[in-house]
Parts: C-alpha cells; structure tokens; sequence
C-alpha cells in the first residue's frame, strides 16, 4: 500500500511539472509566473485531493480548462 501512495505522490508531481510548463508556452509565460497561478488555482487543489479522478486526464485539457474556467488568474498579469 506504502508503495501505491508514493507511485501516485510521484505521478501528481510528474502532471503538476507538465502542467506548469505547458502553461508557461501556451501563455507565454515565466515558469515562476505560471507556478504560480497553477498552485494558486482550483485545480491544483483538485489534483492534489484527487476530486472526480481529475489527475487522469490530459495535462493539455487541463491546462485548457484553468485558462477559461479560472481567467481571475491571469488578471493581474496585464
């Protein structure tokens, strides 16, 4: 069971690592500027409690679906 944890410990960090550097191309972004809206968004809250099994989908759609479903990020970068 031990070994199950630290496989899914290691896979959320692996996704969050994708997720911050495809957002950081796709917004054009510093990877500290993109670090910091994703720890600071829903999502990162949702994969790391695991809600709804969302840690299993496409880093690409996930990305997708924090740039329109949380634009309040993105407000203060101009």
């Amino acid at each position: 069971m031990r070994n199950r944890k630290n496989v899914d410990d290691i896979y959320k960090q692996n996704l969050e690592e994708t997720i911050i550097s495809y957002l950081s191309r796709v917004k054009n972004l510093e990877l500290r500027q993109a670090m910091d809206i994703y720890y600071h968004s829903r999502l990162a809250e949702e994969i790391e409690q695991g809600t709804y099994g969302i840690e299993n989908m496409d880093y690409k759609y996930l990305v997708q679906d924090l740039i329109e479903n949380e634009s309040e990020l993105f407000d203060e970068l101009g």
